[in-house]
C-alpha cells in the first residue's frame, strides 16, 4: 500500500456500521469507505451546502423544517453541478483500490453516497440556522 492510501486509511478512522461476511459489496463499501468520510467532511458539506442557499439566493431560513429537508433533497437531487461538487469532496478521499472498486459500480454507490449525505444534511438542519 502506498504512502497516499495508508495516510487516507488513518486520517479517516474506523469503519463505521457493521460488516460481515454476508455483507454485500456495496455494503461494506458504504460502512468501510462512506460513512467514515462523510464524516470526516461533515462540517465542509455544511459549510458548502450554506454556501449553496447563499449563492444560489435561496429562500431556506424562513421555512419550516419540512421545507428544509425539501430544499436539502432537491439541491442534491436536481442541481447537477453542486452534486458533482459534493461528490468530489468524497471520491477525492477513496484510495486507488477504492476508486478502482467505485468505478465497477459507481451508479448504485452515488446513489447511496447522495442518500447517505442529503440524510446527514436533513439530521442537521439547526446548524443552517442564521
Amino acid at each position: 500500500m502506498n504512502t497516499r492510501d495508508t495516510f487516507l486509511k488513518e486520517f479517516r478512522g474506523q469503519t463505521i456500521g457493521s460488516v460481515t461476511t454476508q455483507s454485500t459489496t456495496e455494503e461494506s463499501f458504504q460502512n468501510e469507505v462512506l460513512r467514515p468520510i462523510l464524516k470526516l467532511q461533515n462540517d465542509l458539506f455544511i459549510a458548502s451546502f450554506t454556501n449553496y442557499i447563499s449563492k444560489n439566493k435561496v429562500d431556506f431560513y424562513s421555512n419550516s423544517a419540512d421545507k428544509k429537508s425539501t430544499i436539502i433533497e432537491k439541491a442534491i437531487q436536481k442541481d447537477i453541478k453542486f452534486r458533482n461538487a459534493l461528490k468530489g469532496m468524497i471520491i477525492g478521499l477513496f484510495t486507488a483500490d477504492e476508486y478502482a472498486v467505485y468505478v465497477k459500480n459507481s451508479s448504485n454507490i452515488n446513489k447511496r453516497m447522495m442518500s447517505m449525505l442529503v440524510e446527514r444534511l436533513k439530521s442537521q438542519v439547526q446548524l443552517f440556522e442564521i
